[in-house]
């Protein structure tokens, strides 16, 4: 079980709310910082070597997250140019980052290059790609693994087969061969086959097949790998009767298939890595947003002053978000609503027929595990603007991180002096 939990009181949330006007998202950074050295820790204390977790920035692509992250020994993976941008301003640099993407723009392999990243290579093209784009291959390279029907996806990412992502099998012998040729002389495996999951076992699973596609790649080439990452799709208990993953287990399981697969294979030292980003950051996130109106028809709704442009999962993936309403914690949830936002798409509902108290205009609405893919997944319909990001310091204060958007900055790339013109 999950305790679902907000760290202001109903007080210091009326404060906050008259520093920062609702929508915003408010993120714990104790509570971020204390979730990654539980991390390190369990991998630490299974003696898996060389771990280190490459946050995934697309989660929650703030520099200010960054930098508490990089303090606490994570590196961080990016899929973008802005990404980079955001880890080059935050203080990562180096083998500290890794390039994950994919149908990657030629900028970007430079950027990337510059930095000093590690490029994860998504597609055996990439290789000549990456040589046109900046001249050379650099001397480590990793590529990404897509095992198709070798190994089955989560109902949210899907079959590897159909993804876009990774090479097959036989192109990745043909691409660490190629890459060797090229000068390549460090080398990584990398896959990603599942997101948001919850069951330790698939995790362990998905290291055991890399582990041994990577024994199998030494003997045919004679290439020692020297970092297997097992990407990112570590889930998070969104709903309050799950529990959350064991980090404990998912490291001990992880060190049993180095000892059973690769120390035997003379690999024992390679290192392992992990691009987490929703566990590592969502359940310390929450949007906070005020009841603004009431309808009764078909069924009873509850309006916010947020919409799907602050928080997308619910109407594009029918995610489930716990809500609570502060002040009314110990209420009966004797009522059923359908919490949604003023978006123009009837799919703008953050809870959908849910039992809760009572909710007058006026009430804050707290929808919990914003952390990850919240503000990030933000967008413009409807000329909606995003909203604020607030972090909440150690010592209780609170930091704006993301001031909102106003209308100037959404119409900051119209030419109005060309429409007077305009005929």
């Amino acid at each position: 079980m999950s305790k679902k939990s907000f760290p202001l009181s109903l007080e210091q949330l009326r404060e906050a709310a008259a520093r920062f006007p609702t929508p915003f998202h408010l993120y714990d950074e104790a509570a971020i910082r204390a979730n990654a050295r539980r991390m390190r820790a369990a991998f630490a204390a299974a003696g898996v070597p060389g771990y280190r977790e490459f946050f995934a920035v697309k989660a929650l692509p703030n520099p200010f997250i960054l930098k508490i992250l990089a303090e606490e020994g994570f590196g961080a993976d990016c899929s973008s140019l802005a990404e980079l941008r955001l880890c080059q301003a935050a203080g990562i640099s180096g083998d500290r980052v890794m390039m994950t993407s994919n149908e990657t723009p030629d900028g970007e392999f430079r950027e990337a290059r510059r930095m000093g990243a590690i490029l994860n290579l998504d597609d055996i093209t990439h290789i000549d790609a990456v040589v046109a784009a900046t001249g050379s291959l650099p001397e480590t390279i990793c590529f990404r693994y897509n095992p198709g029907p070798l190994k089955g996806g989560n109902a949210i990412i899907g079959k590897p087969e159909e993804a876009k992502y990774g090479l097959t099998r036989d192109q990745l012998f043909e691409a660490y061969a190629r890459a060797r040729e090229l000068g390549v002389r460090r080398f990584g495996l990398h896959t990603m086959v599942a997101s948001n999951e919850l069951d330790v076992q698939y995790h362990i699973d998905t290291a055991r097949l890399v582990f041994a596609l990577g024994a199998e790649i030494k003997a045919r080439l004679g290439i020692e790998l020297a970092f297997f990452n097992g990407g990112g799709g570590v889930g998070i208990p969104y709903r309050p009767d799950q529990a959350p993953l064991d980090y404990a287990a998912l490291a001990a399981g992880v060190a049993r298939a180095r000892e059973e697969i690769l120390v035997p294979a003379g690999l024992g030292g390679a290192a392992w890595y992990t691009e987490w980003g929703r566990c590592v950051t969502g359940p310390y996130g929450w949007l906070v947003a005020r009841a603004i109106r009431r309808k009764e028809t078909y069924r009873s709704y509850v309006g916010l002053d947020a919409c799907m442009a602050n928080l997308m999962r619910p109407g594009m993936y029918g995610a489930y978000h716990h809500v609570t309403v502060p002040g009314k914690e110990d209420a009966p949830a004797d009522r059923v609503y359908d919490v949604v936002g003023s978006l123009c798409e009837n799919n703008d509902k953050f809870a959908v027929q849910r039992a809760l108290p009572e909710i007058a205009e006026g009430d804050f609405v707290v929808i919990h595990d914003t952390g990850a893919h919240g503000h990030a997944m933000g967008f413009n319909y409807n000329g909606k603007l995003r909203s604020a990001e607030i972090l909440l310091r150690p010592d209780g204060t609170l930091l704006p991180i993301r001031r909102a958007e106003t209308l100037d900055d959404l119409f900051a790339t119209l030419d109005f002096r060309a429409l007077a013109d305009f005929a």
